[in-house]
């Protein structure tokens, strides 16, 4: 039986009375004024039961006296419940209550005494029956200064149970406050849950709570009080969220600043708003503690030195200003976030203004697989769905990228059934919404491409180089056990070298596409720039890209002409050199960001704390992972510097060679698939004859045989005859030479 909700009875306002039919009455075998726990969506209400005037069913009237604190009166208009959401509670006479007092303002909270208030709460919750954890609201009452109560402890301690406040009840008021910090206390963030972060929860969290809780502890030691955080991370990974959550759970007001709210049109309005801000936290902070939030701090406290930015830097030294004003006596901690730490002014990064700071890089493997399991929990998810599988695919991917696919997913999964009714998200689903999110990181990052996914398989022949670049790049993240037990490492940089058209970009692509790797492609087009220093700020910030969402592969192709080689008759002031001089450091390791980092440096040294097998199996690929592999291609390999070959740098060096008859069978196997091909067509007799022929040359020889078919039959030709191929190998020549060959095979030989 459904029962639609009413609005309740003006009469009824205050009364903890709630109106049910008679054959609600029955089912739940109350009597009058019996406790009835009504339970919501949005949160539960306590009343009493009480017939309705005309004896109706069907119909639903309470009193939202005693109710939980997510549930309003606007959120009930024109729904509908079931009688399972109605249950009959025994009730105790209780014998103390401990309380949290919200006065209407701060004028009535510093003009009422303490043994007043007493009194007052006292009559107001007289014969009321209430729940723990509820809070109790009161009717216009004259001369009232309380506008509700929160129900803290009660005794005898009763969770499932209701209890009566009858005059022999002891009321204990732990706390009182004023209903905007109430208010504020949970404001958007009642709800609030993050995951994957649970190390810098407790960073933040003992930043916000040590300070509030234990203040005079600090001041015995001799030290003060730390006042300022800053997290730094890359948007969309949970720095506002991770802050409210945090404040939700120490139980402290959120105070929110965000930029384009401070700013004012006209001179000196931009500082009046942020001194209205502080002293507004202040005042809050007064009565109970406060975390003052200043999101996106970069647009309020850039770097100064511009004389063109007056208005700026006065708003930068009043934002500098009032975090030094605020002193040891109030209960507040600032807590900023930004995700451009090299733009904030100097003067804000240091102990007394921002006393620690806290990196949030981009979730790691483990990360991901937690954010997707709390993602998925109220999804109808199918069985076939494997979280750890769509945790390795999604490299590079923040919390808001995730929770984007979850929604494709879904959306996809109603498309498919455009029904109503509810249908699983099968693991189908997310693969077609991986083709459609991408991370956020790539559609600004420099050098991040996406390419069409390359099998192994899809490459013929080169069997030996197919096997070595297996080894250095998708085993050490596929299998880091193995490594760990041999003691092995992976290879900085791989160089590929060997002629033209011989598949080495296809080669690395296919590596990427199997490690479900971050890729990144470098060209010469990428890097050059007629401005003096642009280069080597370019190629460092694809690097720094790529540490941001290892497992990483940056390619860079033709490295021949990025780079080129050091000789004594140049004067090494060159582009190229400089360009060669920071891929050096790179690879040598020097030059690491603060802001690259992943993790704290417990995480990064190894826990000691007790894991799971499935757990340890998880950190120990994140260890493996955690590296930028460096793969290079050329050739021209005798134009590389020596620097750059030795062991440590691109010390893995693979020679890439044209393809043999079995290889050349395989490619053209693999290019005549989607070409109908006659049955007097033999490869293997195209193969032997199409000497010093590389993979492309033999890609083209076959796209020419089938334009040859179709110009012989007008453009109506069904299939590519033997002789195609025989007029189109007389056409296309091969792009190698015998010489160009013995070079190859000569190099790196001793």
């Amino acid at each position: 039986m459904a029962l639609k909700l009413l609005p309740q009875d003006p009469k009824d306002e205050g009364t903890q009375r709630c109106r049910l039919g008679p054959t609600v009455f029955s089912f739940l075998g109350a009597t009058l004024g019996s406790p009835v726990r009504i339970t919501l969506p949005d949160g539960c209400c306590l009343c009493t039961a009480w017939p309705r005037h005309d004896m109706a069913d069907g119909y639903l009237q309470f009193d939202l006296k005693c109710r939980t604190r997510g549930l309003k009166e606007s959120k009930l208009r024109n729904q509908t419940v079931s009688l399972d959401c109605l249950k009959l509670l025994t009730c105790h006479r209780l014998r103390r209550v401990t309380v949290k007092v919200v006065f209407k303002n701060r004028a009535l909270k510093k003009s009422t005494p303490t043994a007043l208030l007493q009194e007052v709460v006292k009559e107001l919750l007289r014969n009321a029956h209430i729940c723990l954890h509820h809070v109790v609201t009161f009717g216009p009452i004259l001369s009232n200064p309380v506008e509700c109560v929160e129900i803290l402890s009660m005794e005898p301690a009763t969770t499932e149970e209701a209890g009566l406040v009858t005059p022999k009840t002891n009321i204990a008021i732990k706390e009182a406050v004023t209903l905007d910090w109430y208010n504020r206390s949970t404001e958007d963030s009642a709800n609030t849950v993050v995951a994957g972060m649970d190390s810098i929860s407790s960073s933040l969290k003992e930043m916000i709570d040590l300070p509030l809780r234990f203040p005079k502890t600090f001041q015995k030691l001799g030290l003060s009080v730390p006042r300022g955080v800053l997290l730094v991370g890359p948007p969309g990974v949970g720095k506002t969220l991770l802050v409210k959550a945090v404040t939700r759970e120490v139980g402290a007001c959120l105070v929110c600043i965000n930029g384009p709210v401070i700013y004012g049109s006209r001179p000196g309005e931009s500082e009046e708003n942020l001194r209205r801000a502080f002293e507004e936290a202040r005042e809050l902070s007064s009565e109970g503690p406060t975390v003052l939030f200043i999101d996106e701090i970069d647009s309020l406290c850039p770097k100064r030195g511009s004389s063109s930015n007056a208005p700026e830097n006065r708003l930068v030294a009043q934002l500098l200003t009032l975090i030094d004003g605020v002193g040891g006596g109030n209960d507040m901690v600032i807590v900023a976030a930004t995700n451009r730490p090299d733009a904030l002014d100097p003067a804000l990064r240091r102990p007394g203004r921002i006393d620690r700071e806290i990196i949030i890089g981009t979730p790691t493997l483990k990360q991901r697989k937690s954010i997707l399991q709390l993602i998925t929990d109220n999804m109808p998810v199918s069985n076939d769905v494997n979280l750890l599988e769509l945790a390795e695919i999604t490299t590079g991917y923040v919390g808001a990228d995730l929770t984007a696919l979850c929604r494709e997913a879904a959306m996809q999964a109603v498309i498919h059934t455009s029904s109503d009714s509810v249908n699983t998200v099968r693991m189908s689903d997310f693969y077609e919404a991986l083709k459609k999110i991408q991370p956020s990181s790539f559609r600004s990052g420099v050098g991040l491409t996406d390419f069409k996914p390359v099998t192994w398989d899809q490459i013929g022949g080169l069997e030996d180089v197919k096997l070595k670049l297996k080894q250095s790049i998708e085993w050490p993240i596929k299998f880091p056990e193995a490594f760990v037990r041999m003691g092995l490492a992976r290879p900085k940089g791989i160089l590929l070298y060997g002629p033209s058209g011989c598949a080495k970009t296809t080669l690395v692509k296919a590596a990427a596409t199997s490690c479900h790797c971050c890729f990144l492609s470098v060209s010469g087009a990428d890097l050059f720039s007629p401005y003096v220093g642009d280069s080597e700020k370019i190629l460092s910030q694809v690097f720094r890209q790529a540490r941001a969402n290892t497992p990483a592969i940056v390619f860079l192709d033709e490295i021949d002409a990025i780079l080129g080689s050091r000789s004594v008759g140049k004067t090494g002031h060159g582009v190229q050199e400089r360009v060669l001089s920071i891929l050096l450091n790179e690879l040598d390791g020097v030059g690491l960001k603060l802001t690259e980092r992943r993790g704290n440096k417990a995480e990064l040294e190894g826990d000691s704390r007790e894991q799971s097998e499935s757990d340890k199996e998880l950190d120990l690929q994140e260890v493996f992972n955690k590296d930028v592999v460096v793969v290079a291609a050329t050739n021209r390999p005798d134009m590389l510097d020596d620097a750059l070959l030795r062991p440590g740098r691109l010390d893995k060096v693979i020679y890439v060679p044209p393809p043999d008859q079995k290889g050349k069978l395989s490619v053209l196997k693999i290019c005549t698939k989607k070409i109908p091909i006659d049955s007097d067509v033999s490869l293997e007799d195209i193969a032997a004859q199409a000497n010093l022929f590389s993979g492309a040359d033999l890609e083209n020889l076959c796209k020419e045989a089938a334009l040859l078919a179709l110009q012989e039959n007008n453009v109506e030709a069904t299939t590519v005859k033997h002789k195609h191929f025989e007029k189109s190998l007389e056409t296309v020549k091969p792009s190698l030479s015998h010489k160009e060959l013995e070079c190859y095979e000569k190099m790196f030989r001793n």
